[in-house]
């Protein structure tokens, strides 16, 4: 067995001379593991977040999602196109047209985004899970077009959830000079009826802004013939996102950008990603400051173990291997916070999953969930036990050698 080790654990777990250096001893595991515990909890509920956030987008953001690269439209009719969508990983392919239009209902006005979709639009998102009112999903019928709009769009508007009177949405013509003796003219105008629905994405940038409604009608309105703005894909249970994703891209070439749900999305998950780091380094922070009193409770252990350090120098042992036993004394000062600490992180993560111990907005329906999402990667699980690994055995290195020399 590894002596200087051997010696480390007998004097981490045996009585000390003085009740204090156990009390002290133990203090340093209690904040090694609290830092510990802070920090699996804290990631653990940016991961939850991050996945709630993401089911939000599941539901109206396709799987994969096809856009130009240069400029708003393109035409879907080439062959390349006809390729990509008789691929067997491919359920649902959609073409959809979004661009800005001026939406009036009776004295009130704001600009929104029409996205004209296909009628598989439906089966493409989701979008029954985003509905609320007494209608139902419908774009058109023989006789007017519908439109489906978002929940903060309609509270700006006061239509209310089933508007009788038609909106009226205007979009300047693309191909037609202004006509500045009858302005009116430069527009185009179509109609849109309610069909007893909205949607509720929960994210202020499709609640407050977009339309849904027949790829027909936004083809009128903003003058184009064959052309769409994206092609939205659903693939099969099973299919690979990723190596679909790369074929598709390669197929098409360097005119086109395959994005994944998470891809169309950049900045919000960026966002989320920078705050978790953040988070995470002033954590780190919190625990080199606790590892200052692992720092402290060996240099009460090696004053009380002097006695004890003299005789083994007098049998032989050299001063690396009285170094090492201190080194081995502090890193498992510093390795057992850690593994009690991810342990209470465990189950704190576990009972706030199952029971929702700590509350948003005390669960009166201000917040999308009543208590904070938590979501435990192992990623993340060794990531904090390399910290504090990592952070604990450096701390300890030069105070203890620093020590051993001062006190022989």
């Amino acid at each position: 067995m590894n002596l200087p080790f051997y010696i480390a654990r007998r004097y981490l777990f045996a009585p000390k001379k003085h009740n204090a250096i156990n009390i002290i001893s133990g203090v340093s595991v209690c904040g090694v593991a609290l830092a510990t515990l802070a920090m699996v909890c804290t990631l653990s509920v940016f991961n939850g977040f991050q996945e709630m956030v993401a089911g939000f987008f599941t539901a109206f953001d396709p799987e994969l999602k096809i856009l130009p690269r240069e400029g708003k439209v393109f035409d879907p009719r080439e062959e390349r196109f006809e390729a990509v969508r008789a691929l067997p990983e491919i359920a649902i392919w959609s073409a959809t047209l979004e661009e800005n239009a001026m939406v009036q209902y009776k004295n009130r006005q704001t600009v929104a985004v029409i996205k004209g979709v296909e009628e598989n639009f439906r089966q493409l998102a989701s979008i029954d899970s985003l509905l609320y009112g007494a209608g139902k999903y419908v774009l058109n019928d023989s006789v007017v077009d519908y439109g489906i709009v978002g929940i903060d769009l309609i509270s700006e508007l006061g239509t209310g959830l089933q508007f009788i009177d038609p909106l009226q949405v205007y979009a300047p013509r693309r191909l037609a000079r202004v006509n500045l003796s009858n302005p009116s003219a430069s527009f185009n105008r179509e109609y849109l009826f309610s069909p007893g629905v909205v949607f509720v994405v929960n994210q202020q940038k499709y609640d407050s802004r977009y339309i849904i409604a027949p790829l027909s009608l936004a083809r009128r309105l903003f003058e184009y013939e064959h052309e769409v703005t994206a092609i939205e894909l659903k693939l099969k249970p099973g299919s690979d996102t990723g190596r679909t994703k790369e074929k598709i891209a390669d197929m098409l070439g360097a005119d086109f950008r395959v994005m994944d749900r998470y891809e169309q999305q950049a900045d919000v998950f960026r966002i989320m990603e920078i705050e978790k780091l953040i988070s995470y380094l002033f954590l780190t922070f919190i625990l080199t400051v606790a590892c200052f009193n692992v720092i402290g409770s060996l240099s009460m252990l090696i004053l009380d173990k002097r006695e004890d350090t003299a005789t083994l120098r007098k049998l032989g042992a050299d001063e690396k291997l009285i170094v090492r036993i201190f080194l081995y004394e502090g890193r498992l000062i510093c390795l057992s916070g850690a593994v009690i600490g991810i342990l209470l992180g465990l189950l704190l993560c576990f009972l706030q999953q199952e029971f929702g111990l700590i509350s948003l907005g005390g669960g009166n329906g201000a917040f999308v969930v009543d208590a904070y999402p938590v979501s435990v990667h192992a990623v993340d699980l060794l990531l904090v036990l390399a910290t504090v690994v990592a952070v604990g055995f450096i701390a300890v290195r030069y105070p203890v050698g620093y020590l051993c020399k001062r006190l022989r």
